[in-house]
């Protein structure tokens, strides 16, 4: 019988700060029974980190162990059917094949001097004396960037903003009906609106991923319209969603830390070892769900096949059995190796872009506006098990 610990993700003081809980929940073993969601979770870095690479759990729900889900939610899960984020081998394979012959790390590379370029622009029309800068900036770089990847017109990029929130809602700890009818209505319009650029592309290719998409091939095998909806809708999403509040967090960790911009950003090496000790520190994506796909006795607990275990990737990158001093935010010193980007079949297929728009935009930042301090105390929003600010009022 696993340890119970009982603690309501939705309550102030946890949305603000989560690390104790983890702490806590550390200290009762290698899996806890999280009660407010039934199943057992574990905080320690080596259950997380092997629970991800273990092909023995899994994203999809073994065969016979459909989740129970209300019909109105039909569409979104159907749309959710065909994404990788959500799927196993063979097909998880097929799809990511597909996927990294379009989305290459060459194409993503050769975006450094847009991104730098709209960093520049963003700073320059920044009001002045104070600003949010969640709208103004960390918002504005990773969907401009994703729209111009795909080829979709950047002046979308607040529609599409509206509908990605609306959909990761349902990955959410204050999901109610309310938020289902609104993901299902932006899982319909977002598609509706994808498939009109497949159609013309199709007919009239451009140097843009959905061109590349459509034209990717393998062994004979191409992406079904359906894929290729589904496939844009999770770049886009997951391209933002999780760059946004990563980009967020960053400033707002660098700026209470009073970390010197000059040690930060010393050199290109550096400020990768910056990016990921943020990442490290205070990551967007605070848990993951895996399924056990068969019967699996793992560190002490036996799974029956089809239980879902709840991967708390911040807490693991903050275990002291990995990371000698996890609650120090430490530029310098700490490993490699941390859980932001999950690990293993499913590990980020966007954390070179995610990189590449953290380690070019910050710099930028603070090297533009030297004088950039907090105006106010950021809070973060009610979205668990996501972890990213309401607001970020600066002064520069």
């Amino acid at each position: 019988m696993l340890p119970t610990i009982t603690q309501t993700p939705r309550d102030p003081d946890f949305i603000q700060n989560p690390y104790p809980f983890y702490h806590r929940v550390r200290d009762k073993g290698s899996f806890v029974m999280w009660s407010d969601y039934g199943w057992p979770c574990s905080a320690t870095y080596a259950v997380v980190n092997t629970i991800l690479r273990d092909r023995r759990f899994g994203r999809e729900a073994p065969e016979g162990f459909v989740p129970n889900r209300a019909p109105h939610t039909k569409p979104f899960y159907d749309f959710e059917a065909l994404s990788i984020l959500e799927r196993e081998p063979p097909y998880h394979t097929r799809i990511r094949k597909l996927l990294v012959r379009a989305f290459t790390n060459r194409e993503i590379a050769a975006m450094e001097p847009q991104i730098a370029a709209l960093s520049h622009e963003l700073i320059d029309a920044l009001p002045a004396g104070q600003a949010d800068l969640l709208p103004a900036f960390c918002e504005k770089i990773p969907i401009v960037i994703i729209c111009r990847l795909l080829g979709v017109p950047e002046e979308m990029a607040d529609q599409l903003l509206r509908w990605s929130h609306d959909m990761v809602a349902m990955y959410q700890a204050r999901r109610d009906r309310a938020v289902e009818d609104a993901a299902v209505k932006a899982t319909l319009d977002f598609s509706a609106f994808i498939r009109t650029y497949i159609d013309q592309r199709r007919s009239t290719p451009r140097e843009d991923l959905i061109s590349r998409l459509i034209a990717a091939e393998e062994d004979g095998d191409h992406l079904s319209t359906d894929e290729l909806i589904t496939t844009c809708i999770l770049l886009l999403n997951a391209g933002h969603e999780a760059t946004v509040h990563s980009l967020a967090n960053a400033v707002k960790l660098l700026l209470e830390t009073g970390t010197k911009p000059a040690d930060a950003f010393a050199d290109d090496d550096q400020t990768l070892r910056t990016v990921d000790e943020t990442l490290r520190f205070d990551p967007p994506l605070h848990m993951f769900t895996r399924y056990a796909m068969e019967d699996v006795e793992l560190f002490g607990h036996t799974f029956k096949q089809g239980d879902v275990i709840g991967l708390l990737l911040a807490g693991a990158n903050r275990d002291p059995a990995k990371y000698p001093d996890p609650d120090h935010f430490n530029i310098h010193g700490n490993p490699a190796g941390h859980t932001s980007f999950g690990a293993g079949l499913h590990f980020c297929i966007g954390a070179p872009l995610a990189r590449l728009e953290m380690a070019v935009a910050l710099p930028i930042l603070f090297d533009r506006l030297p004088a950039l301090a907090l105006a106010e105390t950021p809070h973060y929003a009610d979205r668990y098990h996501f972890h990213g600010l309401e607001r970020l009022l600066c002064t520069y």
